[in-house]
């Protein structure tokens, strides 16, 4: 398992860029806008690491901006930790098996998302392709939120 990212939602991309690049220090990666969903994804990495970051190989900040306007109560600004994993099927049952809930299920090979104890979002990714979408998984329905 290898640490990838935490993504925090934000209300403000330009003052959240200015804070977290111009004062904190960080550096812009990348970024993507998904019209469709409606929202910018804007990931940063601490100086020095861009390029491993480029290559996922050193850990990022992902700044979420949902271009619809949403009170983010209850810690919704903090998103999830993510974790690229071997094998997103095994982790997942391995995670099931000792009672954790599988909030998303792996349907795509490539994601899932569960909970900490504490009602921390965990993202799990597939590290390199997604595997072929297999069962159980393939027809899990969501349970909950993540």
């Amino acid at each position: 398992m290898r640490y990838l990212h935490t993504m925090v939602r934000v209300k403000d991309l330009d003052a959240s860029l200015d804070f977290y690049c111009n004062k904190l220090g960080l550096k812009e990666v990348s970024r993507s806008e998904n019209s469709g969903g409606r929202f910018t994804l804007v990931f940063l990495c601490a100086p020095g690491d861009e390029e491993m970051a480029r290559q996922a190989k050193a850990p990022m900040v992902e700044l979420t901006y949902n271009w619809d306007p949403e009170d983010y109560g209850g810690g919704r600004n903090f998103g999830h930790l993510a974790y690229a994993v071997d094998d997103i099927y095994e982790t997942c049952r391995r995670l099931q098996d000792g009672g954790v809930t599988i909030n998303r299920p792996p349907r795509d090979g490539r994601m899932a998302f569960v909970r900490s104890p504490d009602g921390i979002s965990v993202e799990l990714l597939q590290a390199g392709p997604a595997l072929a979408p297999a069962e159980p998984w393939a027809s899990m329905p969501n349970v909950g939120s993540w």
